[in-house]
């Protein structure tokens, strides 16, 4: 579970250029989510459904704005 929530934290960052400290804040309002998920670290599952709630708001929020842009 853990691992597949990184994955997703991952492909957000490359997505859009974020750094994982960015990133971490920007999902759960910790800095160091990915790099505690990175060294083995887990999340209760509440934190987990929240962080996969903020990826996708963020990727909305995102592609709303690129609508916008073009």
């Amino acid at each position: 579970m853990a691992n597949e929530l990184l994955s997703e934290l991952e492909t957000l960052m490359a997505e859009t250029g974020l750094s994982a400290h960015r990133v971490g804040i920007l999902c759960a309002s910790n800095g160091r989510l990915i790099d505690r998920l990175r060294e083995g670290g887990r999340v209760w599952p509440e934190t987990e459904r929240g962080v996969r709630d903020a990826i996708a708001r963020e990727r909305q929020r995102r592609a709303h704005t690129t609508e916008g842009a073009t």
